[in-house]
């Protein structure tokens, strides 16, 4: 068996398409469908099932994956006792951050990072959602929580606060809410309730028990974008809601506490691409911590 037929078998279980899987290991789509065809000629097994709408597993495909994945870990394993890991800082980083984090924070500040590194290539995934770094749907990953089991290197990244928001023009034509009780008077707006990916952000409840929501966003930046229109009241991020002018901070003794935390596999605590891309994430966001936190 031919280690890159592997590389791209589990590139394509990961991804789900071929094409995806291609993109992302820089190469064209012929030739990631040759590579699994070898594999699978090698192996004499039918391992991935070619649909229109992309591929799936088969049963022995299911059960190479668990083997192809150990053979990874070896592999980074090896190369990081040999001192072979990817001392030039190049290959490509894929980070997986809350939209928030994502969007405001990460994406105008990693171009001096690939500008500094011209063989390095980012992928910033900035959605609401969880990633798995055990299937490597993400090599960094952003989270709310610290992870309590895997095998994952994880730290915390920095503190964040966030607090009650409306807008200007809200306020002047609903009038301001003086105490919590005067919220349930209010349109408020939270995220949709059953697409929450992690329970510490239920955070609406630690200011209001029965917080009725008549708009809800599965994203904090369009919760942001929707307050700042003048749709209601909201839990946003300081960090964000801070530095607008167009939005009045509300009830500020209601302040909302928490963290985030940067995680990737052991197996990557080696990679030199992937050491140089945490450590820059962790500077910038010591170095703006009074951003996220104002006040502390």
């Amino acid at each position: 068996m031919d280690w890159d037929d592997i590389r791209v078998f589990l590139a394509v279980a990961r991804a789900g398409q071929i094409l995806a899987a291609a993109r992302r290991l820089g190469i064209n789509h012929a030739t990631a469908a040759r590579r699994i065809t070898s594999l699978e000629t090698a192996l004499d097994a039918q391992l991935i099932v070619r649909r229109t709408n992309g591929c799936g597993l088969t049963g022995e495909g299911e059960a190479f994956l668990l083997h192809a994945e150990r053979m990874e870990a070896e592999m980074l394993a090896a190369q990081a006792t040999l001192g072979r890991t990817d001392s030039a800082i190049s290959g490509t980083v894929r980070i997986g951050a809350p939209d928030g984090f994502g969007v405001s924070f990460l994406a105008p500040r990693l171009g001096s990072l690939t500008a500094r590194h011209p063989d390095l290539r980012l992928q910033l995934v900035p959605v609401p959602r969880s990633f798995s770094l055990p299937q490597r749907e993400a090599d960094i990953a952003i989270t709310v929580e610290r992870p309590a089991e895997g095998r994952l290197v994880a730290r915390k990244l920095v503190d964040y606060s966030l607090s009650l928001y409306a807008s200007r023009s809200y306020l002047e034509a609903h009038g301001t809410p003086k105490r919590t009780e005067d919220l349930k008077e209010h349109r408020l707006i939270s995220y949709v309730e059953d697409l929450i990916f992690s329970p510490s952000l239920q955070f609406t409840r630690e200011i209001l028990r029965n917080w009725t929501a008549q708009f809800e966003i599965s994203s904090a930046t369009g919760q942001t974008e929707a307050v700042r229109s003048g749709a209601g009241v909201a839990v946003l991020h300081d960090y964000i809601a801070g530095f607008d002018s167009s939005l009045v901070r509300l009830l500020p003794e209601h302040r909302i506490e928490r963290s985030y935390y940067m995680v990737y596999h052991e197996s990557a605590r080696d990679l030199a691409r992937v050491r140089t891309v945490a450590d820059h994430i962790s500077a910038i966001a010591q170095d703006h911590k009074t951003m996220f936190f104002p006040g502390k």
